[in-house]
């Protein structure tokens, strides 16, 4: 993919966007719409392996649903729960 941080820049930059009802936070994108972004016909497993480092760096998180693309905060997942290693062996 070409223009992996332009395209990780523009998905984080709809973070911060007014729309779906919402004045910003998490949202869904088309799959059809990213590789229309990517100027790609497909995207392949390395190129999504791609996106999702380049919006890390941006400090979002990218999660593949198949037919579409989910965008979070990283800061999203500083409260959740620690599952601990004492936990997970009972």
């Amino acid at each position: 993919m070409d223009n992996v941080k332009q395209t990780a820049r523009q998905l984080a930059a709809l973070y911060t966007e007014n729309f779906g009802g919402k004045p910003s936070g998490r949202y869904r994108i088309a799959s059809k719409t990213v590789r229309d972004m990517t100027n790609r016909r497909r995207l392949y497993p390395d190129d999504v392996q791609a996106l999702t480092r380049a919006l890390l760096e941006e400090g979002f998180i990218l999660v593949d649903m198949d037919s579409f693309f989910a965008i979070l905060g990283a800061n999203s997942f500083v409260n959740y729960r620690r599952a601990n290693a004492d936990l997970v062996s009972k």
